[in-house]
C-alpha cells in the first residue's frame, strides 16, 4: 500500500506490495501472483502446476483454482478503482468456461472494475493461457462494500 504525497491521506492500494506480503491464504497456496495493473484493472497469474489438475487422465486444470484467480483479480480491480483496500463481499460472480486450460500453461486472469457506485462495484474480465484472443473463461461480478460505502 503506497503512500500519497499528502501525509494526511490514507495509503493508496498497491497490488505489488499486497502480493509481496504473501498472506497464508487460499490465493497464496494456489500460487496466484501479481502480473500487471492499471487504475481500474488488474492482471494476475496462476501457475499450471500438476497439483492443480482436476482430471489426471487429461491433465485439465481444475475449475476451482481458475475461479479463485478470477475472484482475486476482480477484488484487486475493485481496490484499485476505489483507491484503497476495503473489505467487501462477493454478491455475484458468474464465470463462463469456454474451454479447458492447456496442460501446464500459466493462466492469466485480467479483470476491470468498470463501475463503482456508493456501495456496489461492477467487474468483468477474462482468463486465458497465453493468447487473450482465445480466452478460456469470461467473468462478470458484483461486490458490496462491507462498510456500506467505498
Amino acid at each position: 500500500m503506497s503512500q500519497s504525497s499528502d501525509p494526511a491521506a490514507p495509503p493508496r492500494f498497491d497490488p505489488r506490495a499486497f502480493f509481496a506480503l504473501r498472506f497464508p491464504n487460499h490465493g497464496s497456496r494456489l500460487g496466484i501472483a501479481h502480473r500487471d495493473h492499471g487504475e481500474e484493472w488488474s492482471e494476475l497469474e496462476l501457475p499450471g502446476r500438476a497439483d492443480l489438475v482436476g482430471q489426471e487422465e487429461t491433465g485439465v486444470l481444475a475449475s476451482g483454482p481458475i475461479l479463485a484467480l478470477m475472484d482475486m483479480a476482480s477484488s484487486v480491480a475493485v481496490w484499485l478503482k476505489a483507491g484503497r483496500f476495503l473489505p467487501h463481499a462477493t454478491l455475484d460472480l458468474r464465470i463462463d468456461y469456454l474451454r479447458p486450460a492447456r496442460t501446464g500453461q500459466t493462466v492469466i486472469g485480467r479483470c476491470e472494475c468498470y463501475r463503482l457506485t456508493r456501495s456496489i462495484a461492477f467487474v468483468r474480465g477474462q482468463a486465458h493461457d497465453g493468447d487473450p484472443a482465445d480466452p478460456l473463461a469470461h467473468v462478470a461480478g458484483t461486490f458490496m462494500a462491507a462498510e456500506g460505502y467505498w
